[in-house]
């Protein structure tokens, strides 16, 4: 009977170890923290790994030390020109310190959402509908930052808040589809008229361009026939220059006498007197008429002292 209940008792006490140690062991995760209470008192933080707890008198509260997300429902918000706008936010935030995440603050998910909801009438209430439209990046930046501040004593940095929509009402919004169709257009009507007188432009250039290349052409085909005619007219000066010394040298070889020159002359005169022309000119001399005659008389002079001769002999 004793040995039945030694048995018994041992198997108690193995049972309550077990129990002891499965409460004492505590295992935490590498993304949480722990805060470790003792009999309701702020004992210490454990870190991710194995922690050891006293059983019946210790409590630990796992504090999760990822990024997490509260999504702000939608709500009406007023504008500084009173539209009233129906806006949605997302806020992304991380936890700090686990301690003043635990005890100052009851549920942070609904004071973070009633929060965000309040800055965000505040901050979107001072910005104009179309300002407010087109100025998310400045609404995120303020709502974080007033967030940010507000949250620093609950052990929570906000990371950063994202504006998810701005939505007007219908009427405005049809106004605007309206105003950004009519705004297309207009560009439209501008990029049209502005590539019209583009068009126009190159192609008075190309005009203006064409001419000139044409007068150019044709400056370049007058300075090569003139090239060429003073060519032609320096060749035929030459071959004439040639031409008059050799006629010049062969005349000083032959050494003519007065008697040649005269009829010369007066075959010159004949060819002249051949002519169709109405007027001869003679040379203005009477010196060189004179003598040319002379020479002519005496020729003939001779001529018939050589046919007397010519008669005696015979």
């Amino acid at each position: 009977m004793g040995a039945i209940l030694a048995i018994l008792f041992f198997i108690f006490l193995a049972i309550f170890v077990l129990i002891v140690a499965s409460m004492s062991i505590r295992i935490i995760s590498p993304y949480e923290k722990g805060v470790i209470e003792r009999l309701g008192r702020y004992v210490r933080t454990a870190n991710p790994g194995l922690t050891i707890i006293l059983p019946f008198i210790d409590k630990m509260r796992k504090v999760d030390m990822r990024e997490q997300v509260v999504d702000v429902p939608p709500q009406e918000v007023i504008t500084k020109d009173n539209v009233v706008v129906t806006v949605d936010a997302i806020v992304f935030y991380e936890a700090t310190d686990p301690v003043k995440l635990v005890y100052n603050v009851a549920n942070f998910f609904d004071a973070a959402t009633k929060l965000a909801q309040t800055n965000l009438r505040n901050v979107i209430g001072e910005m104009e509908l179309d300002e407010a439209l087109t100025s998310r990046e400045v609404i995120n930046a303020k709502l974080r930052e007033v967030l940010d501040d507000a949250t620093d004593k609950w052990g929570v940095r906000v990371v950063r808040v994202e504006i998810k929509r701005i939505d007007p009402p219908a009427d405005v919004t049809l106004a605007m589809h309206r105003q950004m169709k009519a705004e297309r257009e207009k560009r439209a009507n501008i990029l049209e008229a502005e590539g019209f007188r583009q068009a126009k432009i190159l192609e008075a250039e190309g005009g203006r361009q064409s001419k000139i290349l044409q007068a150019e052409g044709e400056a370049e085909a007058v300075r090569r026939i003139a090239e060429a005619q003073r060519f032609k007219l320096e060749t035929e000066a030459q071959g004439q220059a040639v031409a008059v010394q050799r006629v010049y040298d062969a005349i000083k070889a032959a050494d003519p006498d007065d008697k040649l020159i005269a009829i010369q002359y007066l075959e010159a005169l004949k060819q002249m007197a051949n002519g169709q022309a109405t007027k001869i000119y003679l040379p203005y001399e009477a010196s060189g008429v004179l003598g040319a005659l002379g020479g002519i008389g005496e020729l003939f002079q001779d001529k018939k002292s050589d046919g007397n001769d010519l008669s005696t002999e015979e």
